[in-house]
């Protein structure tokens, strides 16, 4: 079995009282995509920097191949093609002239920098746009051919790990699939990749491992079939009526902390099971395996052998006026990742997020 092009081992970083990665382990093979999926400040970009030798980590091993990449962060930048978060500088330049650049400080040569620059222009059709030239402050290209251009900076010459941050972001969704499949052919060709998003939908078409973050820490790791659940699970999505109290979005965290009340009791009080105060509401006929609620939208996750009764039980909480609408559906990597991380945080500290970027 090949050695990873990338191991992370007991990572830690942290900015003054913020602790932006916690304990983080992971590897990343040749040939595969793994991805670091996570809400705005969960530490994604604070690790990415690391990784490439422009943060230092306050204790763990990072290596890159057979390099550790801790002792030499400048053989670490060398060692790996990266596409940043934030858009790459090329005012005053083309995309052709960009990604050409971008080739011969890779070490090849102008004829076949030019070549490659043509070829990924085509592979991700910017083509109309490869000589228009970038202006300051955004002008000349939109955001979306700034992100292909930049991916293709990365991509141009061959490494054995290509990291990627947030790659779509801005991209139309017809050149979004276009990446995507850029992105898996590269890693067919042998390239390690690791991609950072925090796309579900991104997530669950692309990557071959999802490594889940949370406040800095992993919290959850596989591939997205079997982060969803398999095929014993499905999604049972409802809307609420207007009329419906519901408690804060707090109860997320009461969610995971209650495990002696079913999901649905600690989301939705007003729907709970039969007992000595119970609202009058029939109680859900199958115990739901997870529950988030954001907002008036509710996903509950139940065993696909219950659903016949479960649908039965939300026409009637229709029919009461308990929720306006429903919707059944297989299980998605999405309603996992909701229900580990519940909703973003609006007063998570994202201050380790912005000085890694």
């Amino acid at each position: 079995m090949p050695s990873p092009s990338l191991s992370i081992t007991g990572l830690t970083r942290r900015f003054g009282a913020v602790t932006a990665n916690d304990s983080i382990d992971l590897s990343v093979e040749p040939g595969t995509i793994v991805g670091l999926l996570g809400h705005n400040g969960a530490g994604k970009t604070t690790l990415v920097s690391q990784v490439v030798g422009l943060l230092r980590p306050d204790s763990g091993q990072i290596r890159i191949g057979s390099l550790d990449a801790v002792a030499h962060p400048a053989a670490a930048r060398r060692a790996v093609a990266l596409q940043p978060q934030a858009q790459s500088p090329m005012d005053g330049l083309t995309p052709r002239e960009a990604v050409e650049i971008s080739a011969r400080l890779r070490g090849l040569s102008a004829r076949d920098a030019r070549a490659a620059s043509l070829a990924l222009a085509e592979e991700l059709d910017y083509g109309p746009w490869l000589t228009r030239r970038a202006l300051p402050e955004g002008g000349g290209l939109s955001g979306g051919i700034r992100r292909l251009v930049g991916f293709a900076m990365a991509a141009v010459a061959p490494a054995p790990l290509l990291v990627l941050d947030e790659p779509t972001n801005d991209v139309d969704a017809s050149r979004r699939r276009l990446l995507w499949d850029a992105v898996r052919r590269r890693a067919d060709a042998g390239t390690a990749v690791l991609l950072v998003t925090h796309n579900v939908i991104e997530a669950d078409q692309v990557l071959d491992e999802v490594v889940i973050l949370d406040r800095g820490r992993v919290v959850a790791s596989g591939t997205p079939a079997s982060l969803r659940g398999g095929e014993g699970t499905l999604r049972l999505e409802l809307h609420l009526a207007t009329g419906v109290q519901t408690p804060p979005d707090s109860s997320q965290d009461t969610l995971r902390e209650t495990p002696h009340d079913t999901p649905l009791e600690a989301a939705l009080p007003l729907l709970q099971a039969p007992g000595p105060q119970a609202s009058p509401s029939p109680a859900l006929p199958s115990r739901p395996l997870q529950a988030v609620r954001t907002g008036r939208r509710l996903l509950l996750t139940i065993p696909a052998a219950d659903a016949a009764a479960c649908v039965a039980w939300a026409t009637g909480q229709r029919e009461a006026g308990t929720i306006d609408t429903y919707a059944l559906s297989p299980s998605t990597l999405e309603d996992a990742y909701l229900g580990l991380t519940g909703a973003p945080d609006s007063e998570q500290d994202d201050e380790a997020e912005e000085i890694a970027a």
